[in-house]
């Protein structure tokens, strides 16, 4: 190996801009195709309680950097439609990659490049329901791959305790943030907790991912409460 060779510094990320002879040019100090610097990636954790805005918010984001010519992936993991799609309460919706077992993130960007698709970030809604291994595929994604990725979830279930994967995105995360739109309570209060409601009872075992909504004509539903009614099991004034 020449002194030249061994000074080169060696690229893991995306794909650069092409040179003249339709090469990749660059690397360390250069730029990738969506003009940012290469190796400046980041993973962020924005979490918050039910209804804070999380799926809307990543949306929000999805389209921010798109309309500044960023190309990027959406995923989701047992979104409320049961479908393939990020959905919020308000009405958005947008397609999405559902997020299985068995899906390893980092091929869903390696495999996108292989035809031809620029991926700068991803998206990655409700990523409290990803596996452990979702997490760290992340992390690595961000540091060997320079792709974003912007992950939005739950930080607790409904018996409080932090859900697995959000536990991992606190540890590994370059930035986690709470979602600042407030929910409150049915007493005024900050709402912090998801409360899990069968038949009209806050539930306190089970187990921890149950498909359930809000509405009260559901048998499983979820209710956002203070800390003081989430323990006392304390749902409010009912009709």
């Amino acid at each position: 190996m020449t002194d030249d060779a061994a000074a080169a510094p060696i690229c893991l990320a995306r794909p650069l801009l092409p040179g003249p002879d339709d090469t990749r040019t660059g690397c360390a100090a250069a730029r990738g195709l969506d003009g940012r610097p290469l190796h400046a990636a980041a993973l962020k954790f924005f979490w918050g309680p039910m209804d804070c805005g999380k799926s809307t918010m990543a949306l929000q984001m999805n389209h921010n950097h798109a309309r500044q010519g960023r190309r990027g992936l959406v995923t989701t993991r047992i979104d409320r439609s049961l479908g393939p799609q990020v959905t919020t309460r308000i009405g958005l919706a947008h397609a999405a990659i559902e997020v299985t077992d068995g899906l390893d993130l980092r091929d869903l960007v390696r495999d996108a490049w292989a035809d031809g698709v620029r991926v700068d970030y991803l998206i990655c809604d409700e990523a409290s329901f990803y596996e452990l291994e979702h997490v760290e595929q992340m992390a690595e994604l961000v540091d060997h791959y320079d792709v974003d990725v912007y992950a939005f979830g739950l930080a607790t279930d409904f018996r409080s305790s932090l859900f697995p994967a959000a536990r991992r995105l606190f540890e590994l995360a370059d930035s986690v943030a709470r979602i600042q739109v407030e929910v409150l309570c049915w007493c005024g209060r900050e709402g912090l907790l998801n409360a899990r409601v069968v038949d009209g009872h806050v539930v306190r075992e089970g187990a921890q991912v149950v498909i359930g909504d809000t509405a009260d004509s559901t048998d499983v539903r979820y209710q956002v409460l203070c800390r003081r009614h989430y323990r006392a099991g304390d749902l409010g004034p009912r009709d």
